[in-house]
């Protein structure tokens, strides 16, 4: 499904991850590398964006912690005396993301947000425009390659121009060969596995076929695997393991082997490293697990493009947990 929006998405990544890599944040980085804590917070996509950018900045020397945009606004005990906020909403109308963003801004956090061009926030770190497919891609990686920036102004070795460039070359090479036929479509549900950071993008990626192909799909941390996760799996499932060399201790590759011996379908996906830390390696990978999202979408004959329908689709419960309005 060459014609869809997703595909036209996918496909803009490397050129603007070379955009961001130009793009000077020193000064939106200052008041982060000042802080006595960095929080980040999103949702969804962008939680998961929060999430490998607080490795990001924690690589800079600085205390990042990430929290669900909801958990922060409603349930934390708030900005302590010190905080920066990160706040990441490509659209920025992400009702709970909204309300820590004015949060920030009613107690005078220092705060930093990354949006898509247009959202309405003025002090935004601006991305790339909306998103034409509701099956978010491009605005992710950018949102990374932006925290990259970011963590690098701030001290951290990693996240140079020269970093985004490597990455965007990588990214190049995969969509020029995807590497995604070998993981068959399973009858039921799928259970992608990775460490570290890496488990962070099998979350990201179960999004993604969740979204796109309309199909069962979840992202575990290997360890949260093994621990109870994985008793329903059956012959009817499958497990993608990703990057299984990166675990350290060998733990992802045998729990696939464990699954295979179960009578589990048991695939992996891998990316080589080409100089890239392992934080910033998600951003290559992420684009092999879109492709993936994109080619069991047109398996299923699924519109990756419209994905929020029926009763999901109304407005007011999107808008719950927003910040008042004026």
């Amino acid at each position: 499904m060459t014609d869809t929006a997703l595909h036209r998405m996918i496909r803009q990544q490397p050129d603007e991850l070379d955009r961001i890599a130009g793009l000077d944040l020193a000064g939106q980085a200052a008041p982060l590398a000042a802080a006595r804590r960095v929080i980040l917070v999103g949702t969804g996509t962008s939680q998961h964006a929060a999430e490998l950018g607080a490795m990001l900045l924690t690589q800079a020397g600085l205390d990042a912690r990430w929290f669900p945009s909801a958990t922060w606004a409603r349930w934390s005990a708030g900005p302590q005396p010190g905080d920066a906020l990160v706040v990441i909403s490509h659209t920025g109308e992400t009702a709970y993301a909204a309300r820590a963003r004015a949060g920030a801004l009613a107690r005078r956090v220092p705060l930093v947000s990354i949006t898509g061009t247009g959202a309405g926030w003025p002090e935004a770190i601006q991305t790339v425009a909306h998103e034409e497919a509701e099956t978010y891609t491009v605005s992710y990686t950018s949102a990374l390659a932006v925290l990259a920036r970011l963590a690098h102004h701030a001290g951290a070795a990693h996240g140079s121009a020269a970093d985004l460039q490597r990455a965007a070359a990588q990214v190049r090479e995969i969509l020029a060969d995807p590497g995604v036929g070998q993981v068959a479509m399973p009858a039921r549900s799928l259970a992608i596995v990775g460490c570290g950071p890496w488990g962070v993008t099998a979350r990201e990626a179960a999004l993604k076929l969740r979204e796109g192909a309309g199909m069962l799909a979840q992202g575990f941390d290997t360890e949260r695997f093994l621990h109870g996760f994985a008793v329903p799996y059956t012959a009817a499932d499958g497990v993608l393991l990703v990057q299984p060399d990166a675990d350290p201790d060998g733990l992802t590759a045998a729990v696939g082997e464990t699954a295979a011996q179960e009578g589990i379908p048991v695939a992996s996906l891998s990316v080589t490293a080409g100089g890239l830390p392992p934080v910033l390696a998600q951003i290559p990978m992420t684009v092999r697990l879109q492709l993936l999202a994109e080619r069991f979408a047109a398996l299923r004959r699924r519109n990756p493009d419209t994905v929020i329908t029926g009763a999901w689709a109304d407005t007011g419960l999107w808008r719950l947990g927003g910040p008042a309005e004026d």
